[in-house]
């Protein structure tokens, strides 16, 4: 898939701004908040409807405009499709494809697949679990865009069931006599206190629809982790000179006995019933996929305990040159590639493995501060755009 045009009015910094790509790889020079990032951003909404920066629409639209519309053509195989979001301060935003507007927003992903570098990537290692889980999530969005919808379910009924946990608490902190859950066997119905039937009850209903809906996130994050895993431990191997070897581990809350729903339905519910007591007492629910890891080691070593930074720079860099491979093979088009000022992370060597993986192959959009990263072939070969408060001038090439 190729980007042909990006437009932006009132988006951000940019008043009205229309960007025509002309080359594989485009390169976005100036100083910082020129604007470089918030032109990744504006693409990275048309792919996956999300900033990583906000999730307010306000804070998108350039200072008191009531509105800000992003447009773009985008040519795949199938052929050119023009893509448009308008984002408004007091309202819901809509989105189009090909001038329909569209009554569900989620029909708008997997049209623009791309892959994004930063240097704020590096949490993917040092941060915590729930960053993990966000990487995964949104790398499968980008392979299967129904599964946006599969996690919107979960997230909606862990809510729900979090509420009524916090209810239950709250009922028994004000009458400790009650008991807080059924005991194992025992039907709510027989209880003389009917206040406490009806929530058992419909605890029993949110248990149920919680194992469902967690079971169909677990199996589809671990085929995910079992497809990239052997990618990513192969280009570990080639930037570290085949002296470090790479091993993602998905390790689910509830674990996996075997690929089977109601294999894992069950292990779900059990495990609910394990921890009932102290979800009761702290008000929230303990077991699920939002509780899930992703464990990457280094020759057996956890990486983010105890991998030096280099080595850290490495493992993301495989991550998503894995990523940039296994959308492709999935999708059957090379995705974009944004990276975000990510080159003055990298030292030399991991730079080189990183530009000569993209190459032509797939369109790819950088910023940076200074064009002294880039060696003067590659500067031959890319369009350069300076980038100074929200205006985009070209240039053949810059000092």
């Amino acid at each position: 898939m190729y980007l042909r045009t990006l437009h932006l009015r009132q988006f951000r910094n940019y008043v009205d701004q229309q960007v025509d790509f002309s080359a594989p790889k485009t390169i976005l020079v100036g100083d910082n908040a020129q604007g470089k990032s918030n032109l990744l951003e504006a693409v990275e909404l048309l792919s996956t409807l999300r900033s990583h920066r906000t999730s307010r629409d306000r804070d998108l639209i350039r200072d008191d405009a009531p509105l800000a519309q992003i447009t773009a053509s985008l040519e795949r195989e199938i052929g050119t499709v023009d893509l448009s979001m308008v984002l408004r301060s007091n309202s819901r935003r809509t989105v189009a494809l090909n001038g329909q507007s569209l009554r569900r927003q989620l029909d708008f992903l997997g049209t623009l697949n791309l892959v994004q570098f930063s240097s704020r990537d590096l949490d993917l290692v040092r941060g915590g679990p729930e960053q993990r889980r966000a990487w995964l999530d949104a790398l499968l969005i980008q392979l299967e865009p129904v599964y946006a919808h599969v996690l919107q379910q979960y997230v909606h009924i862990l809510r729900q069931r979090n509420a009524l946990l916090k209810r239950r608490q709250e009922a028994f902190n004000n009458n400790p006599l009650i008991s807080p859950v059924p005991a194992i066997g025992e039907d709510s119905g027989d209880r003389a206190s009917t206040s406490t039937s009806s929530p058992a009850t419909e605890m029993a209903l949110w248990d149920a629809q919680l194992a469902v809906a967690g079971t169909r996130v677990i199996r589809r994050r671990a085929r995910v982790v079992e497809r990239l895993a052997p990618l990513a431990a192969h280009w570990h191997r080639a930037i570290s000179g085949h002296q470090e070897e790479l091993t993602l581990a998905y390790q689910p809350h509830v674990p996996i006995a075997q690929d089977d729903p109601a294999v894992v339905q069950a292990a779900f519910l059990c495990k609910l019933q394990e921890r009932a007591i102290a979800e009761q007492h702290q008000g929230t629910t303990l077991v699920g996929p939002h509780r899930d890891e992703v464990e990457f080691t280094i020759n057996q070593t956890s990486a983010r305990q105890y991998g030096s930074q280099g080595q850290q720079r490495t493992l993301v860099l495989a991550l998503k040159l894995a990523e940039l491979k296994l959308i492709e093979e999935v999708i059957g088009e090379p995705p974009l590639l944004l990276l975000d000022d990510v080159l003055a992370e990298l030292d030399l060597h991991r730079q080189n493995q990183l530009l000569e993986t993209i190459q032509d192959r797939f369109q790819t959009l950088i910023t940076t501060t200074h064009l002294g990263s880039f060696d003067a072939q590659w500067l031959k070969s890319s369009q350069i755009f300076s980038v100074k408060a929200g205006h985009l001038l070209a240039s053949p090439l810059l000092e």
